[in-house]
């Protein structure tokens, strides 16, 4: 696994799915740092639900509001679900969004390794309201961003994986061949 991988795709495409498939396989400590906040019983069930799905060995670390925060904190392996609500979050309380999301760049930089789920939020029709056209230019504005620092990133659409940006393997050196004598006559 690679120091940064970002998952992102559209509500319900399995995304979450694939990021905690894709940790689980990582060994070592692995800690999940939710950003939802259950302020309703739809939401509620929803983390039930992926707390059930993920199943034990994992610590949890709620973290709605301070990613930063919540890195601090060390493991193995850091999974965090999701941008989309972080981003929700933030302009609730009217965080300086940018700032945020560039703090939370600089603070991936010195992580081991983080798997990082979030929605695509452009791929349909323009809102019909200011405020949701903030949240969705807001949304990819921070997925761009988080593309650019993460070693591969991750489309997910109906549960089945698209790689968009692999990172690559470090070159083997190549071998210096010797001359002999002969080579030289």
């Amino acid at each position: 696994m690679t120091r940064i991988t970002f998952i992102l795709g559209g509500a319900r495409s399995g995304k979450s799915r694939y990021a905690e498939t894709l940790a689980a396989k990582h060994p070592g400590r692995k800690t999940y740092i939710a950003t939802a906040e259950a302020l309703d019983d739809e939401m509620r069930a929803r983390i039930a639900q992926h707390r059930a799905q993920r199943g034990n060995g994992w610590d949890t670390i709620e973290a709605p509001l301070d990613l930063v925060g919540a890195l601090e904190r060390s493991a193995d392996l850091m999974l965090i679900d999701c941008i989309t609500l972080w981003i929700s979050n933030l302009m609730h309380h009217k965080c300086d969004v940018e700032r945020e999301v560039e703090k939370l760049c600089a603070a991936l930089k010195s992580k081991a390794k983080v798997v990082i789920v979030s929605n695509e939020v452009g791929l349909g029709i323009v809102p019909d309201n200011q405020l949701a056209r903030a949240f969705r230019d807001e949304q990819g504005r921070a997925n761009q961003r988080l593309a650019e620092i993460a070693d591969d990133v991750i489309f997910v659409a109906a549960g089945l994986p698209l790689v968009l940006k692999k990172s690559q393997p470090k070159p083997a050196r190549a071998k210096t061949a010797r001359s002999s004598p002969a080579d030289k006559a």
